[in-house]
């Protein structure tokens, strides 16, 4: 390749590249180092500011911000697993059982509920779970209860909404890991002796790895930063770690506490999953192949 067509290959790719670039520095680098410059001043009075780590330290001094984010990252936590585990059996009978039009219609099932807003489907639980709704409706009419059951506002919908929500993520990266695993693999296994759960522990879990701890990582971060879901099935007492940002930004109209916040939940929920990635002895690249 002459000099002056790398040049023009540099060219074309930095073309081909810029508006990715310019999304990325105009959306999401500049925003967050301006939230990074409001988060460490401290606010005197009015336009009078000076440089701080307050707003750090009041979230570690102030109990009910820190146990809001444990009970956070562990009800994340804990909806990651239960997706993965109602997950992986969809996603294997998808990639390996189905075939033709049955297979397709299995992803597109997965699919369908996400052609609407997480808000229409949010509401879409609440009118089954409410006290007048349909699940309530149907228990009372059965004379399996006497009388309205409410079964909003508590962590047990707050789980459903969070798993329901985020499925489709778990399932799209295992499908797409178990569609390159050779059958002739799994058939070997059986022909030396091997039964189901020896295949699928040494086998089927080591192929599909990358696929869990790409989906895993996806599912607990998108359930980490979720606002919609803990406020609208958990009710005012959830305790969601966003809500505690939304109400320094919003209610409190405390940008700097609230710029904190929002890197500190970046900043822990980062260290968890790199956590994450060493137990299973995963790399971030390996999730993104």
């Amino acid at each position: 390749m002459t000099p002056a067509s790398k040049s023009a290959f540099k060219l074309s790719t930095l073309l081909l590249m810029m508006p990715l670039l310019l999304w990325l520095t105009f959306l999401i680098l500049l925003p967050h180092v301006d939230l990074m410059i409001v988060s460490l001043r401290e606010k005197l009075g009015y336009r009078d500011y000076v440089f701080s780590f307050q707003n750090y330290i009041e979230f570690f001094v102030e109990p009910l911000y820190w146990n809001t984010f444990l009970r956070t990252a562990v009800m994340s936590i804990l909806a990651t697993v239960i997706t993965l585990l109602i997950g992986f059996p969809i996603s294997y009978y998808i990639a390996k059982v189905a075939k033709g039009k049955i297979r397709a219609a299995l992803f597109l099932a997965c699919l369908i509920p996400f052609w609407v807003s997480e808000l229409v489907r949010t509401f879409g639980w609440m009118i089954l779970l409410r006290e007048s709704g349909v699940i309530s409706s149907f228990l009372q009419w059965t004379g399996i209860v006497s009388g309205p059951v409410e079964m909003l506002y508590n962590d047990a919908s707050l789980m459903t909404g969070l798993v329901y929500t985020s499925m489709l993520f778990m399932v799209v990266p295992l499908v797409s890991v178990l569609d390159t695993l050779d059958d002739s693999l799994i058939e070997a296994g059986y022909d030396l002796g091997g039964n189901g759960f020896t295949i699928f522990r040494d086998i089927v879990i080591p192929h599909a790895m990358p696929g869990i701890a790409s989906g895993c990582i996806v599912v607990f971060m998108l359930t980490l930063g979720n606002y919609l879901t803990p406020t609208l099935l958990g009710g005012k007492d959830s305790l969601w770690f966003t809500e505690q940002i939304y109400n320094q930004f919003i209610t409190r109209f405390n940008w700097e506490s609230g710029s904190a916040f929002g890197f500190l939940l970046l900043f822990l929920s980062s260290l968890i999953v790199w956590i994450g990635l060493k137990l299973t002895r995963q790399t971030l690249a390996d999730t993104v192949k």
